[in-house]
Order: structure tokens, then C-alpha cells, then sequence
């Protein structure tokens, strides 16, 4: 597996946002909504560094299956706190095709949040299917699969503490 962003890359841009997101919330309360089960890594580290009373919420939302294939969206917001009038920002691992970013964002803003703000790992360039603005992105990167740092693969490598690009004696070994 080729390692794309290392540990201590990883952490350098985790704080970059978390500088960003600092920089834009200032000292106001934040509810960070981790989308279950991807960026569940990327926020237990990122809500340490943010400098404002932070309350935690989590949505499950899952669009694949097998292997790489996309199937119908599922969004279980179940374990959301109450959002009313919060600012509101909704953490997710990698933006590919914007349609799980997009469809967590639209099941959270009915719930009365005061501003919705978004947040990335990975920016992943060439395969988006809407018009979606992230407002915070830890790295962009080019149309190859990833895993690591929370990313699996039919579930596995999530735990490893880089990001890598899966290749095909990767999936080989793993049949």
C-alpha cells in the first residue's frame, strides 16, 4: 500500500482546520456531528484542538456496499442532539461524490440549527456529482481509493494512522 498523507501529516492538517474553524466560530459553543463511521478518528482529534464549548452528535450514514459500489443513501439521525438555534458542524471523512455531505447537511437543516458548517479530511477531485462547497478541507487529493484514518475498505484498515492508497495486490490479499 503507498502511503499518501503520513501521521504527522495527517495531524499538521487536522490542526490547519481546526485553526480555520476556530478562526470562524470563535469562542461561540459548537455541535460537531461526526457522520458515523469514516470521520469517527478524524473527530475524536480535531474536537481537541477547537477552542470553544464543543457538544458531540453523530449520524450514520452508509451508500456502500460490496466492494466500491455506490447503492441508495441511509441516513439515521437517531443521535443527534437537540440542534436548535447551535451552530452546527458536520464532519465527514472524505467528500467524493457529495451525495452523502449533501444528504446529512439536508436531513440536519430543518432541525433549526442557527448555521450549518462542513467539514472534510479528503477532497477527492474528479468524481463529484453536485454542486456542494465544503467549508473546511484537510487535504485534496486525486480520484484513487483510500484507506486508513478511519477509510475502510469492505470494512478493514480503519485503524491504520496514515492514509494509503489501496492497489491491487492490496485487494488480492484480502479476497
Amino acid at each position: 500500500m503507498k502511503v499518501l498523507f503520513s501521521e504527522e501529516q495527517l495531524q499538521q492538517g487536522i490542526k490547519r482546520m481546526a485553526d480555520e474553524i476556530n478562526q470562524r466560530f470563535s469562542s461561540e459553543p459548537l455541535t460537531v456531528i461526526c457522520v458515523m463511521t469514516g470521520s469517527i478518528i478524524l473527530v475524536a482529534d480535531l474536537i481537541r484542538r477547537l477552542e470553544m464549548p464543543v457538544k458531540l452528535g453523530s449520524v450514520h450514514a452508509s451508500s456502500y456496499y460490496g466492494e466500491t459500489s455506490r447503492s441508495e443513501l441511509k441516513v439515521d439521525t437517531s443521535m443527534l442532539p437537540d440542534l436548535m438555534d447551535s451552530n452546527v458542524l458536520i464532519v465527514d471523512d472524505i467528500f467524493d461524490t457529495g451525495h452523502t455531505l449533501s444528504a446529512v447537511h439536508q436531513h440536519i437543516k430543518p432541525l433549526g440549527a442557527a448555521n450549518i458548517g462542513t467539514a472534510v479530511l479528503l477532497y477527492k477531485h474528479g468524481r463529484q456529482e453536485l454542486d456542494f462547497q465544503v467549508d473546511f478541507i484537510g487535504f485534496e487529493i486525486p480520484d484513487q481509493f483510500v484507506v486508513g484514518y478511519g477509510l475502510d475498505y469492505q470494512g478493514i484498515y480503519r485503524n491504520l494512522p496514515y492514509i494509503g492508497v489501496i492497489e491491487s495486490q492490496d485487494l488480492a490479499e484480502n479476497q
